[in-house]
């Protein structure tokens, strides 16, 4: 099975408190899970990774082949395709994490896309921080 992840991750402050959001489609395009965690206080960086991971796990726990994942934050994709080096500590944990569940899919892909693209994901990682915040 293929899915189509959108994930976005945020933070109010930077560090600050911290939502991720992430929007799974199968190949027709129809949403088949809409995730939204707040995760306290991080960094905008950590919760890109972790609005990821969140994606990925779903995608693994509903038997996901391939996943071809689209980022609004252009670091984290060029991290993860090696162009950049992962050079902040805190980050290295994260990227390894996506590395080992990887592993688990025959083929997964990294999109970076402008901010407007991903705006369904952007919503449910504000709303998990206004959730908190009220």
């Amino acid at each position: 099975m293929k899915l189509i992840s959108f994930s976005d991750g945020g933070a109010r402050g930077n560090p600050g408190p911290a939502g991720i959001g992430a929007v799974l489609y199968n190949e027709k395009n129809e949403i088949i899970e809409r995730l939204s965690h707040y995760l306290g206080e991080t960094t905008n960086n950590q919760a890109e990774y972790r609005a990821l991971i969140m994606a990925l796990e779903k995608a693994k726990e509903l038997g996901a082949e391939e996943v071809s994942c689209f980022l609004d934050s252009e670091l984290v994709v060029k991290q993860l395709k090696r162009e950049y080096k992962v050079k902040n500590q805190e980050l290295a944990p994260l990227f390894l994490k996506i590395h080992n569940i990887s592993l688990d899919f025959k083929k997964l892909t990294f999109t970076h896309i402008p901010r407007e693209k991903n705006k369904e994901a952007d919503a449910l990682a504000n709303e998990a921080m206004d959730r908190m915040s009220n």
